[in-house]
Formats: structure tokens, sequence, C-alpha cells
């Protein structure tokens, strides 16, 4: 979930807005540290925290928080088991922020760096209690610039989504952006057909035209670790893509749409073309997890969807979440 976008909407429309973050976990918890959850003051929210009745607890705080004047960031620590009688077991601590109109600029820059780009937030507590936030390039080093005393710790935009470059918009392009809509990805979608595109896609999908022959140019601003998916309508420009990806080594996933017949003529291709047995090795295809049969363009994406969860669950790299964002914690190294 972007959440900054969602305090931004929340504000437009209603005029103010409570930001719900778990920023400690201990033990079992429905969801990491982290995780957030933004509540409108009609009762409407976005996000989860994870359900039950913690998260229903953390309804009525944030409710009660809107109806104060806007102040310090609240903060409570509940055991799961003797306090909400769940069987998590676990500790988890929240924090409650609010927010009103006098926030619109500031909660504005935050919303327009959660596009998948790296960038991390540098916070802290000011002396009011209120969390001020620092937006940081992923290329920069350390943290904001210390107070004396103050304590600072990072938290990532987009609650760790990771990038993904999705080619080809055709159906299954289609059902993939679709799948991947409400799971922690941020999306680039690309295809050389402007037309090939839907009139909208999920929040976290940006629709890319790049006209023949730059679909595969657009890898060279692929961060390291994004995970890569062809599926375009033309055999010869899936090719180029994937050899691309592959001879870059940087990617935690190429994957390319089609049958084993399809990958070993590719492979056979690009070994001819001077690429490596390592690069080629990393090729998956086919695409999607083992045991889901069927070839609608729906099962495919949902498959894919899983795939790349897994694979983002195996190897979260410089996406990782981070799993104490408490006022307590010690600067954390961002992405």
């Amino acid at each position: 979930m972007r959440a900054f976008r969602r305090l931004v909407e929340a504000i437009e429309a209603e005029g103010s807005a409570a930001l719900v973050t778990l920023t400690r976990v201990e033990g079992s918890s429905p969801r990491e540290a982290g995780a957030r959850m933004v509540v409108r003051p009609s009762g409407g929210f976005h996000g989860t925290i994870g359900g039950g009745a913690l998260e229903w607890e953390a309804l009525a705080a944030a409710q009660a928080e809107l109806k104060r004047v806007r102040g310090p960031a609240v903060r409570r620590s509940l055991a799961l088991g003797p306090e909400l009688a769940q069987c998590c077991g676990g500790r988890v601590e929240w924090r409650i922020e609010t927010f009103d109109r006098r926030d619109a600029a500031e909660l504005a820059n935050l919303a327009a760096a959660e596009d998948g780009s790296g960038a991390s937030v540098a916070a802290w507590v000011d002396s009011g209690g209120r969390v001020e936030r620092m937006v940081r390039a992923k290329a920069a080093a350390g943290g904001c610039e210390a107070g004396p005393g103050r304590e600072e710790w990072t938290e990532p935009l987009g609650e760790g989504a990771r990038p993904v470059y999705l080619f080809g918009a055709g159906h299954v392009g289609r059902a993939l952006a679709l799948a991947l809509g409400p799971l922690p990805f941020a999306v680039r979608w690309i295809d050389s057909r402007a037309e090939a595109f839907p009139a909208y896609a999920p929040a976290n999908v940006a629709m890319a035209h790049a006209p023949a022959p730059a679909p595969a140019a657009e890898l060279m601003n692929a961060p390291a670790g994004a995970l890569v998916v062809v599926m375009t309508h033309s055999h010869p420009l899936d090719l180029e893509i994937v050899a691309e990806a592959l001879r870059l080594e940087r990617f935690g996933f190429v994957g390319l749409i089609g049958s084993a017949t399809k990958r070993a003529r590719f492979l056979s291709q690009m070994r001819a073309a001077g690429l490596s047995e390592a690069m080629l090795a990393k090729l998956v295809c086919p695409i999607g997890l083992k045991g889901i049969a069927g070839k609608e363009p729906a099962v495919i994406a949902a498959s894919t969807a899983a795939q790349l969860l897994a694979v983002g669950q195996a190897d979260l790299g410089p996406f990782a979440s981070i799993h104490d964002l408490s006022p307590s914690a010690r600067l954390l190294k961002g992405p």
C-alpha cells in the first residue's frame, strides 16, 4: 500500500486522516513490523495491520485520536494473547499519527517518492512528539542531520515494494498487472504499442510506452534486484529483452512466458550470441509455479504472481522490510 498517497487522498476528501504503523513485533504476530493502515474520520480505512481484535482495537484508537486536535504521535504496546485474546501469542507496538490539511505539502512530497525507485525516509520524533520525515534518495549514505541526542530510524516507502519490470500488455500481461496490483510490488509495465494498454491500471502499476526497439533499453534504469518478466507479442523482441536482462547479471528474477521448446531455442540463440552458461542458467521458462495447470491468462497470472512472491521472500535484498521502526531503535540502514 502507498500509505502517503492514501493519506493525501483521505485529507483531500475528509480533511484529516490517521496513520497506524506496527513499530515493533515480538514473537508471533499476524503482520510484520512496518505494516500500515490509513484511517479516515468517516471510518473507512486502507491497508491492514493483521485483522482480528488487534485491527479492531487499532481502528477504534485511531478514530479517537482523529476526534482530538492534531497532536503528538501515540504509541501503545499490546500482548496479543492476554489483552486481545488472540492465539498468536506475541506482542506488538503500534504508533498512531494524525494529519490534516496543514500536512498536505509534506505528505504530497512523500507520496511522490512512493514510486519503487528505492528511496527511503529518514524519520525522527520532534520536540512536540510528532514524527518528522525526510525523503532520502537510494544512493544517499547515512541518515539525516541529527540533532544532539535525537533518535532516528529509516522507513521504506511503499512497505518495501519490490520493483517488477513487466514487458508485454497482451492478455496475460494485463492479467498479471491486475494480479500484482494488491501485492507488495512496484510494477513498471512496458510495451512498444501504446494502444495495447488499458485506460486504467492499479495504483502500483506505471504504464510505459517504449516504441521498438526501445523496450530492452528500459532495463538500463532498472534497479539491482528487480524482477523481470517478459511476455511481449513478438518472439524476437522477447529474445532481445531476455538476453539483455541476463547479460546485465543484476536482476533477482528473469522470467519468460513460453514452453520448454521456446526455452531451448532461446538458450541456443543466446549461447551463439556469446552469453555464458552461468547467465543462461538464470532464465526461468516456463514461468509460474509447478503443479498449477491451465493456460488461461488469469491462471498463468496467479501462478506467476505467487512465484514472484516466493522469489521476494527468498531474497528480498535491498527491498527487505524493516523489522523495527520504533523511535527507540538505532538508525537502520536504508536501501
